[in-house]
């Protein structure tokens, strides 16, 4: 329906009389019903998972120290890219580090991730996010790289040398060379998740993703025994477990590359983690059996890139067959 120009003049004459203005009504309407960065966060930490939670707590409790007493509507884009720059500036230098462009990027993200809850929570509009109004740092190309043989060798012969629990460090390494998971999924590892006729373990991974993936027969044995002798009755029990029989945690892995790279200088020189293994592991098995065996044995799911990546796919069989190549050892699962 057209407008009256004439009544719109009338009603902005009357507004003037009164001294307000059209911004002060849209004001006075939204303000009550957005909540302050406070009374929301706590909505904002139980709806997200325990890996954004992880990531993005500490952004999380500098804001509710910043903005707590703000309605989510007063919070500005210059605000926001304020505290990126001060996280920038102030991140802690680590070998791996890349001047703090890592922390600035997460607090776009963690930003956003409050945003787009609030949008979702229908407290404001698509366009009224400030932390979607600040562009996020360009993230440079990772320095990792796959560890050549004769690396791997000397990374596995120093574990097995040193360490008060070499039987334990050794099939740590043995497990995420053989399966590429990350360090969530072999700690997720339970006894219910190791089929040793088949030789495969269930991976829980980020994202809720699951798979079964290959393990050769050797390390199959090694899980069940390593099962027995340290306590893991229960299927529901962790699998891998500390010599006292408690469960592991992500300390045991900083603890066993602290300790690498005292014995291997170059590791702590080039930040060398347990990831690396996964990026040696999956570089290995894409040169030998292309890039859909490569992203099945990833446990890839995601479907970002060309289209065509949607019909380049690979089965168990395709990834036990790449095992079996890589270990030397026969999979029941392999292709002959």
């Amino acid at each position: 329906m057209r407008t009256d120009p004439a009544r719109v003049a009338a009603a902005r004459r009357i507004l003037t009389q009164l001294g307000v203005d059209v911004v002060d009504l849209q004001d006075q309407d939204a303000g009550p019903n957005v909540p302050t960065l406070a009374d929301y966060l706590p909505h904002v930490i139980a709806a997200a998972g325990p890996g954004a939670n992880r990531t993005y707590g500490t952004y999380w409790t500098r804001m509710l120290t910043t903005w707590g007493s703000r309605r989510l509507d007063q919070i500005a884009a210059s605000d926001i890219e304020a505290m990126q720059r001060d996280m920038t500036a102030t991140a802690r230098s680590r070998r791996n580090s890349r001047h703090g462009r890592h922390a600035g990027e997460h607090v776009v993200a963690a930003a956003r991730a409050i945003y787009n809850r609030a949008i979702a929570d229908g407290l404001i509009a698509s366009t009224a996010s400030p932390a979607h109004r600040v562009a996020k740092p360009r993230r440079l190309p990772s320095t990792r790289r796959a560890l050549t043989t004769q690396e791997l060798d000397q990374i596995n012969t120093a574990a097995r040398t040193s360490g008060n629990d070499v039987v334990l460090d050794a099939l740590l390494l043995r497990l995420h060379t053989e399966t590429a998971c990350r360090r969530g999924g072999a700690l997720g590892l339970r006894l219910t998740d190791l089929d040793t006729h088949h030789c495969l373990v269930r991976l829980e991974e980020k994202g809720g993703t699951v798979r079964w993936q290959p393990v050769s027969p050797a390390l199959a044995l090694s899980l069940a025994d390593h099962a027995a002798a340290r306590g893991t009755t229960l299927h529901t029990d962790q699998l891998l477990r500390y010599h006292n029989g408690r469960p592991l945690t992500t300390r045991r892995y900083d603890h066993l590359w602290y300790r690498l790279g005292q014995e291997l200088p170059w590791i702590a020189a080039q930040g060398i983690s347990t990831h690396w293994l996964r990026h040696t592991t999956l570089t290995w098995v894409e040169r030998h059996f292309g890039y859909g065996v490569a992203r099945a044995y990833a446990g890839h799911t995601d479907n970002t890139g060309p289209a065509t990546t949607t019909y380049i796919k690979a089965d168990l069989q395709a990834v036990a067959t790449a095992l079996a190549a890589m270990t030397g050892q026969p999979h029941p699962l392999a292709r002959p």
